[in-house]
């Protein structure tokens, strides 16, 4: 594999920028452990996940707020009452129902409160 693009301690960090099922979760960034012209190998739960770069969104910090995501018309897991939209915990990824339109949200994993991301929503929605 390629080096990682940058020195050894600027981590890099990658999100999914198109709908597809493919072992992580929309909305949510995850550490880059490797990065190829073509390729990205993500940490995710302590396993390397190989992904097409171009189907990822890469930055050198992840934001500190909700990412809004509009419900998969495929979900299998997530609960009916949640709607057409829930919410990714920038802490740690947990996944929560939107009530209403709050301006922040404390994680129930993680127990730690951010800001919500009215403003970027994981594609096609808003």
């Amino acid at each position: 594999m390629a080096l990682q693009q940058g020195a050894a301690s600027d981590p890099q960090w990658a999100r999914l920028q198109v709908d597809m099922n493919c072992r992580v979760r929309r909305g949510a960034w995850y550490r880059v452990a490797d990065l190829t012209p073509a390729e990205v190998r993500l940490d995710v739960n302590r396993e390397q996940i190989p992904l097409p770069r171009t189907s990822l969104k890469i930055v050198s910090a992840p934001p500190q707020h909700w990412t809004i995501v509009a419900r998969p018309r495929d979900a299998r897991s997530l609960p009916a009452q949640w709607g057409d939209k829930y919410a990714v915990c920038p802490g740690c990824r947990n996944r929560m129902e939107l009530k209403g339109a709050p301006h922040t949200m404390r994680c129930a994993r993680c127990e730690c409160t951010f800001r919500v991301g009215w403003e970027e929503w994981f594609i096609g929605v808003g």
